[in-house]
């Protein structure tokens, strides 16, 4: 059974069934596995996806391997998070991310949804 709390990496084919018919709001992470901020950013992504499994869908697209979705997105910058509901985009953000700037794009994004933390964890901030 896959690890519902860890991020869904998606390509140009898994794309549309992963993101855009989630029935929970997603925020893509479009990154490259060369990319210096990229890797600083992931573990923020990944302690949010887990904090908030059940609530947001975290997903990620590697930039060299999903080229029709990410020219169709119109990425040009690395990280950039988009934030869908509904398969309509939201928003994004550009550039690497602090936990706390991050958790008030989600805010932002997703105003209408519950983002406490749960887990035995205190929440990152």
């Amino acid at each position: 059974m896959p690890d519902r709390s860890a991020p869904v990496r998606v390509n140009d084919e898994t794309f549309e069934l992963e993101v855009i018919r989630s029935p929970l709001p997603v925020v893509v992470d479009f990154y490259a596995d060369w990319s210096a901020p990229c890797r600083a950013g992931e573990p923020v992504f990944r302690n949010l996806s887990e904090r908030l499994a059940g609530r947001i869908k975290f997903a990620t697209v590697n930039v060299d391997e999903a080229s029709l979705v990410t020219q169709s997105y119109g990425i040009h910058s690395i990280p950039t998070y988009v934030f869908l509901r509904q398969g309509h985009e939201t928003g994004r953000e550009v550039g690497p991310v602090d936990p706390v700037q991050f958790r008030a794009s989600l805010r932002r994004h997703f105003a209408s949804l519950d983002l406490r933390a749960s887990g035995g964890r205190p929440a990152t901030r």
